[in-house]
């Protein structure tokens, strides 16, 4: 007997409202609203393989409305993934189980990256898209998939979403395709309570194919997925559906969005939907129709292993390198050599020059790394020479022009990471961190490598004021976990930085660079990356060290100029450079003591918040910094207003003496 689609969509709705009211929490509303939709695009559209769910050119889904996640649970366990088992599913919620409240990377297979904070699914997938076609522009028609979308209400109204449906248009991403759970309904209530947008018009006005189908209509569906697949443009397509249908009382309404149907519920919607199985049960014929629909991906896959077997070999070594986020080989000599010349050369760039000198070594090396900007490509100097601009007709560039999009930007370059076999870096203002901080926080929640180019990164950029300068993301950023915030203090530090960024390949790093020109602190070469390390004394004491003053970035300049003062004073004086907090703290505690010793006195100088600086110095150390949000100037004049001087400096450690 022929299992119907419905039966099978059924299935869905089943396994979400028994797994709520289990938890006694979650959002059974929009599974059972968009079970005939993801139906549809499991059993007929999407390319996956439950045997083998990182298969390079299988198709992402990516469930950006979160909440939702017993929708993916429900979809990965019918189709034969090999979590979540029923027992999973049945533990719903619970501590140390995949099926958490929303999806996240890692604790599943085929769950393709973190969702919950709305919007982000949906701005990363841009991401997801633009990987696609730059790797189908290097490896012709080995690589040729979709990137799915199911997107809520919620979704559409977070300002993300504009950023990543104007760049999506523009870009011409024709293999991303949204599924928008159009059900008129938020936490709250009805969204006309608080929305009242054309969706489609303003799909339309960024370039975007739309149509508008009746949700539970699965011919409609399939219908509006076919077309959305023929179109050049990327796709939006408005499924119009009733929130918990299947839930004779409370579907339709606010009550099934967030909280567990409640037993009588449930029993309801079981006679409605004519599904009379105990919960979690679902019966064999239903199942093994889910199954057969999941088997199909085995033999396109293996079909897609032997057309990559194909290809050169160099070719598949590098691809298989880039996705396992091995650096080549060449690398470190490279950067070696370099710092040797710059130890016997100095200069004294800008770190964000620096940031660009050295990336000319890098990118012509490490052919993964793509590149990019939100608008500031010339201040934050993350352009190399051999690098070409990505354009919506010519994938075969490193170089992404994000325009003014910083959080479309951080989502992106998301998804890039995601994909697999790219590693990408963008550039803004140190202050914009803001902007792009949900994408910062979601690349290291799920261990991405993603690159962040953060120049201006002081009151030294002068004169844009203080909307302009940054002061407490430093200290901010540095709170957040598993994230490499690195502020050199020259060009061989930043090299050296560079490096930290590209060997780390389960932590995003922030590279937090200045505008102003900074004098070449380390003038001995070592092969040892002594920025890894977090920190390092850079300028010994004469002798046994009565003070250490700690400091990052262009700080470190005045920390020696102040040195020389007090050891000519005959206060010997160690100055510690630490490019990195973060990676300080990682190092033993037999280091840690090496490098700050016992000194009498201990002080940090930075041009940002004195928070946390007292975890170095002690209650009764001496912190340099800024406390209060900046002033409009020339940079000299603002380093002395704020007292971020040398002789401030000294003074204090004179006092403390």
């Amino acid at each position: 007997m022929t299992v119907s689609h419905k039966e099978m969509a059924n299935a869905i709705r089943a396994l979400s409202m028994d797994a709520v009211q289990a938890a006694k929490s979650g959002h059974p509303g929009m599974p059972m609203g968009m079970a005939d939709v993801a139906t549809v695009l499991f059993t007929k559209f999407l390319k996956y393989d439950p045997d083998w769910p990182d298969w390079p050119d299988r198709d992402r889904f990516i469930l950006s409305a979160g909440h939702g996640s017993m929708l993916i649970y429900s979809l990965l366990y019918l189709t034969g993934y090999k979590n979540p088992t029923i027992e999973d599913i049945k533990n719903f919620r619970q501590l140390h189980h995949p099926c958490a409240g929303h999806p996240e990377l890692g604790e599943a297979p085929g769950i393709e990256m973190t969702t919950g904070p709305l919007g982000q699914g949906l701005a990363t997938s841009v991401g997801f898209a633009i990987a696609e076609k730059l790797s189908a522009a290097r490896m012709g028609n080995v690589i040729d998939h979709h990137t799915y979308v199911i997107a809520g209400d919620g979704c559409l109204m977070e300002g993300v979403s504009h950023e990543a449906i104007s760049q999506a248009g523009h870009l011409k991403l024709g293999k991303l395709i949204v599924l928008w759970d159009d059900n008129s309904i938020c936490i709250d209530g009805e969204t006309a309570m608080t929305v009242s947008d054309n969706q489609l018009k303003r799909f339309e006005a960024s370039n975007w194919h739309t149509i508008a189908v009746d949700g539970h209509d699965t011919n409609a569906v399939e219908a509006a997925i076919t077309a959305a697949k023929n179109d050049a443009r990327p796709s939006l397509i408005a499924c119009k559906t009733i929130i918990g249908y299947g839930a004779p009382n409370k579907g339709g309404t606010s009550a099934t969005h967030g909280a567990p149907l409640g037993e009588e519920e449930i029993m309801a919607a079981r006679e409605f939907l004519n599904w009379h199985h105990d919960a979690f049960i679902v019966p064999d014929d239903i199942l093994n129709a889910w199954r057969g629909a999941g088997a199909k991906g085995a033999n396109i896959s293996k079909l897609w292993k032997e057309k990559f077997e194909k290809l050169d070999a160099d070719v598949k070594a590098d691809f298989k390198r880039c996705l396992n986020k091995d650096i080549p080989a060449e690398l470190i000599p490279a950067i070696n050599a370099y710092k040797k010349d710059i130890a016997e050369n100095p200069v004294g760039p800008a770190t964000r020059i620096a940031s660009q000198m050295v990336l000319e070594i890098i990118n012509p090396i490490c052919k993964e790394t793509i590149g990019g900007s939100a608008d500031l490509t010339g201040s934050n100097m993350t352009l190399t020479k051999d690098l070409t601009p990505i354009t919506a007709d010519d994938f075969s560039g490193r170089y992404m022009y994000y325009g003014v999009r910083e959080f479309g930007m951080a989502a992106a370059m998301n998804g890039m990471a995601l994909h697999g076999e790219f590693v990408p870096y963008g550039g803004t203002f140190m202050v914009f961190t803001d902007y792009c901080r949900p994408a910062i926080r979601l690349s290291a929640l799920m261990k991405q490598q993603v690159i962040y180019v953060m120049s201006h990164d002081s009151i030294g950029l002068g004169e844009d004021g203080p909307t302009h300068q940054p002061i407490e993301h430093l200290a901010s950023l540095r709170a957040m976990p598993n994230v490499n915030v690195l502020r050199p203090c020259d060009a061989i530090e930043t090299a050296e930085c560079w490096l930290v960024a590209l060997e780390n390949k389960d932590t995003p790093s922030i590279l937090v660079l200045t505008r102003q020109g900074l004098k070449q602190a380390r003038l001995e070469h070592t092969e040892d990356n002594l920025s890894a390390k977090g920190g390092y004394v850079i300028k010994e004491a004469s002798g046994d060290a009565t003070a250490t003053i700690i400091a990052t970035g262009s700080e470190v300049e005045i920390a020696i100029k102040a040195q020389t003062e007090l050891e000519a004073e005959g206060i010997n004086t160690n100055v510690v450079s630490m490019p990195s907090t973060d990676l300080f703290d990682a190092q033993s505690t037999e280091y840690q003591n090496q490098v700050l010793g016992n000194s009498k006195v201990y002080a940090s100088i930075e041009a940002g918040s004195t928070y946390g600086w007292g975890k170095y110095v002690g209650r009764n150390g001496v912190k340099i910094g800024i406390d209060e949000f900046g002033a409009s100037a020339p940079a000299k004049d603002l380093y002395k207003h704020f007292g971020v001087t040398k002789e401030k400096l000294v003074a204090a450690i004179k006092e403390k003496i």
